[in-house]
């Protein structure tokens, strides 16, 4: 692959070990994919993922996913990789959205739709219902409440929804509506990750 330069002309530092994300299972197990090295960026660990995908290994097939703030697609991507039907991304910042493209392109993903955009934003307008919603936003910028109010009051979420939730763990348990039944939690390191079910209110 040849190396993009930057504006300065310089040409960028090599990616770190941690400059990749890895698809654990299903038809594109063991691809690793490059991720762009943008601040605040964290891609779910392995460790992480293979429990979550674990979690949903039941419900995954043929399911319509929404990844709210994409970054590196590493849930998204497994979910697609995994047998999900159809899988749309959120991301706003342009070098990480340009690099999930340029992804999309290599395994020749064709149920896939990535939108460069505010995420808020977006789920600001009425939406689509998704049998499942990745909801992992960057650290310390209290993003978590909005974000479940407007899937809730959009139309974004199913009926019987699964969302999973993946933030720092000193924030504590979410407030989530009475109607989202928590099925799993766990604690790995400084992050929480939790799975719900949506009850219909």
């Amino acid at each position: 692959m040849t190396r993009r330069k930057t504006q300065s002309g310089q040409k960028p530092n090599k990616p770190s070990p941690g400059g990749f994300v890895r698809i654990i299972s299903g038809r594109w197990r063991g691809r690793k994919l490059p991720v762009h090295d943008v601040a605040g960026l964290r891609p779910t660990t392995d460790r992480v993922k293979e429990t979550v995908f674990n979690w949903l290994a039941p419900e995954i097939h043929g399911a319509t996913c929404l990844d709210v703030f994409a970054g590196s697609g590493s849930l998204g991507l497994e979910a697609l990789s995994r047998g999900a039907g159809q899988l749309t991304l959120l991301e706003l910042d342009s070098q990480a959205a340009n690099q999930l493209k340029r992804n999309l392109d290599t395994l020749g993903s064709d149920n896939a739709i990535l939108h460069q955009t505010d995420s808020l934003a977006y789920l600001a307008k009425p939406g689509t219902a998704y049998d499942l919603v990745f909801i992992d936003p960057p650290f310390r910028r209290d993003l978590l409440p909005e974000v479940i109010r407007l899937l809730e009051e959009n139309g974004w979420l199913m009926p019987h929804a699964l969302i999973y939730l993946e933030a720092e763990k000193e924030l504590g348990s979410p407030d989530t509506p009475t109607h989202w039944q928590l099925l799993k939690e766990k604690t790995a390191g400084q992050v929480c990750y939790r799975l719900y079910q949506r009850e219909k209110p």
